[in-house]
């Protein structure tokens, strides 16, 4: 794994602008990749099993929630924060699991900054508050969350603006 001295960084934490929307591309879970993840972190009859799953409120197989949560987190870090200068997340604030998903959904994945300020206890870093949101190919939003980002500062001096 590379590190941030040898990544190109394209986004710092000034780039992040409130109101500003990315698209972060599509992921497509096959019926063995949800059964896999579920065997393991979600062991669910209708994560696991095709005739449990018909006989659930959910009517076939779906991915877990967990499951469409890290498949959300997948394609943030393959498309957005290889390039950004991120330092993790202090956590979400809210999930919802709006729709179940299926095997073969193809799900795409927006992100939009809420809101974004400085800290004030790390000059050289700032906060941004992200809405996460995944749809499937029928335009059913199925994975809605929010939560907060810390990324590295371009000018830690600059901007003392709202802090913490």
């Amino acid at each position: 794994m590379s590190s941030e001295g040898t990544r190109n960084i394209r986004y710092y934490w000034e780039d992040l602008q409130p109101g500003s929307e990315r698209d972060l591309g599509t992921i497509t879970p096959t019926r063995e990749e949800i059964i896999s993840f579920a065997s393991q972190f979600d062991p669910q009859a209708f994560h696991l099993d095709d005739e449990a799953a018909k006989a659930s409120v959910f009517g076939g197989l779906c991915a877990s929630g967990w499951h469409t949560c890290s498949m959300a987190m997948r394609l943030m870090v393959t498309n957005f924060l290889h390039e950004a200068a991120s330092l993790g997340s202090p956590g979400l604030e809210n999930v919802q699991w709006k729709k179940p998903v299926k095997p073969n959904d193809t799900l795409r994945l927006t992100h939009k900054i809420l809101e974004s300020r400085a800290m004030r206890s790390k000059p050289d870093v700032g906060l941004v508050r992200t809405q996460w949101v995944m749809h499937n190919q029928n335009g059913d939003c199925v994975l809605q969350m929010e939560g907060w980002g810390m990324f590295r500062r371009r000018h830690p001096a600059a901007t003392p603006a709202n802090t913490d």
